[in-house]
């Protein structure tokens, strides 16, 4: 298993109508104490998805103690833009496909919403899995049905590698959510959307660090 922190793992959003970007969210998450950071935008070109990657891989590497950069999607840019990682989803490239691509080196998170599709992406080379929506969230239109906690801690005890909860995960219910087994959460709105995007990491940061310090 790689060594890696994932307690809080930070996913960019780009809302125009707030004025803040891909980059503002970074570096809310980046200087608030994320464990990792996700760059995840299904609609910019490849050129620019690159040049974002880069310069968020570095602002991840600035910090202090260093902050993991994962890439949503397309490993080809993941590889090329230096990421630590590539995140998949279930309708992306096939977990054992990816893992050929990427070798052991880099770090591939695959996300689940059952038992079988994380034992599944376990067995083929998953590194973590990034598990929801536990709850109902406004970030993803399409996504499934809320698994709830009882389908996170499930989840979990069917497989070793490090499980994420996403989806309407708020510092409202951090408690609940490690309550059920998960080693990290993984956030959209509750930072792109907050009025103080740093002050709520910060306070994401000190939730997740308080349950973690109760295990």
């Amino acid at each position: 298993m790689k060594d890696m922190k994932l307690g809080l793992y930070v996913i960019t959003w780009s809302d125009p109508g707030m004025g803040r970007g891909h980059l503002d969210v970074a570096r809310a998450a980046v200087e608030g104490g994320a464990d990792a950071l996700q760059l995840r935008d299904k609609e910019a070109g490849g050129r620019n998805l690159f040049s974002l990657a880069v310069e968020m891989r570095e602002m991840a590497e600035k910090e202090r103690g260093g902050c993991l950069f994962f890439l949503n999607d397309r490993i080809d840019i993941a590889q090329a833009a230096g990421a630590h990682g590539a995140h998949l989803g279930q309708d992306d490239l096939p977990a054992g496909a990816a893992r050929a691509l990427l070798g052991e080196g880099m770090i591939l998170g695959i996300s689940a919403a059952t038992v079988e599709e994380a034992v599944e992406a376990e067995a083929a080379g998953a590194d973590y899995l990034g598990v929801g929506p536990v709850f109902a969230t406004p970030s993803k239109a399409d996504a499934v049905p809320p698994v709830g906690l009882k389908g996170l801690r499930g989840i979990k005890e069917a497989v070793g590698i490090p499980v994420v909860a996403i989806g309407g995960v708020s510092e409202d219910v951090v408690e609940e959510v490690f309550g059920a087994g998960a080693d990290g959460i993984a956030v959209i709105s509750a930072v792109a959307g907050a009025e103080d995007m740093l002050e709520a990491v910060r306070r994401l940061r000190r939730a997740v660090d308080s349950c973690l310090a109760g295990r």
